[in-house]
């Protein structure tokens, strides 16, 4: 794996050593600058990925070099350096597309931590372009790499062989079972036919039968001519029934005889018409206790129930949440013409805390509503929806990776970091300021600071 480029621009000479000590042991290739204009000379000739950058330069105003910045490379990840008095400045910087700010003076482990969630979140945002570079007809058009998810792949390519038993999707409103049903059909030899759909829900049953069976001229009132029903378009291709569960017992019954004879009447027809079609059902609906309440045919059930596939909650789904956040992020920056570049880790946070009753619905239309609402090119967290962002998780915890940390705040847990790490360093260093400096590989005087500040004992010199 490459190396990241990380360039550090301030003006003091103890800052910029202190974090390339930090660094030391990271993965990182650094570019050092002192100022505004040297910091613009290196992004220009160098392919930077991060820009740790201090906004009081004696050149230039770091508000301005920032938007320099992003001029040269708008994907570039900036995060903003500042003092306790800049803190206006730094917030102004994040709507200007700072990835986010850390205060002076910086614990070592809260640099890097907040230096690795934007390299992770620049990782996350370049396989969401790659992901919408393939074409729909692929797996990959299912968003998501988290082991359920994963598992649900695996048996599309697996069902999509057999494309003449039919598939029961089951799983929570908005989780994703339609592009499942589609999947199947375009990973199918079936994939140059008709794929087509009809929610059972929201037809009346007198005219989701007609619209299944089609009809006669004359069968009714209003048979005006001849029809076709999707029973007879779909014919060598694929019919998706979502909602299954809300279909009456008497068209349950017709569905059935549809299944076992591959052959049916139109409405008012007479003469038997025989269809080779692939029947793909989906239901959030216990259908197990529907046939209990005597609500849906148990017989139907088997024969729906060949091949199944569980569609995972989001909540159940980890990282999917940020991975799929992002991707609608760059679908309405496109259909809106915003730009806004990404969360902030206080966001994302409170994106994974979330139980998404509404799963992937809920989410795409959370974001849409950001992105219609938002001025700033960073989404924080008080612009998510109240539910989410007063949820009392989210301002108690933050992630690590793939993971949350925890619940308690991101200072607390490295503030106990830091001085544990301390600890147990003067205690293999014998209590001697040089050879603990040693082993942390820090200078002397910030070893001394950082026992100051956290009140450890100095020891001999």
């Amino acid at each position: 794996m490459l190396a990241h480029n990380i360039l550090v621009v301030d003006d003091e000479e103890f800052i910029r050593a202190n974090i390339k000590n930090i660094l030391l042991d990271e993965n990182y290739n650094l570019f050092l600058s002192a100022s505004g204009n040297d910091a613009l000379e290196v992004v220009k000739k160098e392919n930077v990925d991060l820009a740790l950058l201090d906004l009081n330069l004696p050149d230039m105003n770091g508000i301005e070099i920032l938007k320099n910045l992003k001029k040269i490379d708008p994907e570039l990840l900036v995060i903003i350096i500042t003092g306790y008095a800049s803190v206006e400045s730094a917030v102004e910087a994040l709507k200007l597309g700072a990835y986010d700010y850390i205060k002076k003076p910086f614990k070592a482990d809260a640099i890097k931590l907040i230096i690795r969630l934007a390299l992770e979140t620049q990782s996350l945002k370049e396989k969401v372009k790659e992901l919408s570079k393939i074409k729909t007809t692929s797996l990959d058009v299912i968003l998501g790499e988290s082991e359920p998810l994963n598992k649900v792949k695996h048996q599309i390519e697996e069902f999509s062989k057999y494309d003449s038993e039919t598939v029961l999707i089951t799983g929570e409103s908005g989780s994703g079972k339609e592009l499942v049903a589609k999947s199947l059909h375009n990973l199918s030899p079936r994939n140059n036919r008709e794929f087509l759909e009809v929610n059972c829900a929201s037809i009346p049953e007198t005219l989701l039968e007609s619209e299944l069976f089609g009809y006669e001229k004359g069968a009714f009132t209003d048979a005006k001519t001849q029809k076709k029903g999707l029973l007879e378009k779909a014919d060598k291709g694929t019919l998706f029934l979502d909602e299954i569960g809300e279909m009456s017992p008497s068209l349950q019954a017709k569905l059935l005889r549809v299944l076992e004879n591959k052959k049916f009447r139109r409405l008012g027809g007479t003469a038997d018409i025989e269809v080779n079609l692939r029947i793909i059902a989906a239901t959030n609906k216990n259908l197990k206790q529907a046939i209990e309440e005597k609500e849906f045919r148990e017989d139907l059930y088997y024969r729906l129930n060949v091949l199944r596939i569980e569609m995972p909650p989001l909540r159940e789904r980890g990282d999917d949440i940020l991975l799929l956040a992002q991707s609608f992020l760059d679908f309405f920056n496109k259909k809106f013409k915003k730009q806004i570049t990404h969360f902030t880790p206080q966001a994302q946070a409170g994106l994974l805390n979330y139980s998404w009753p509404g799963n992937v619905r809920e989410l795409k239309n959370i974001i849409e509503r950001i992105c219609i609402l938002q001025k700033s090119q960073v989404v924080e967290v008080q612009n998510l929806p109240g539910e989410i962002s007063h949820n009392n998780n989210t301002a108690e915890s933050t992630m690590s990776g793939s993971n949350q940390l925890g619940k308690a705040s991101l200072d607390e847990i490295l503030y106990n970091f830091e001085v544990e790490l301390l600890t147990k360093a003067l205690e293999s260093g014998r209590f001697n300021i040089s050879q603990t400096a040693r082993i942390l590989k820090i200078p002397r005087e910030t070893l001394r600071y950082k026992l100051s500040k956290y009140g450890l004992q100095n020891g001999d010199n």
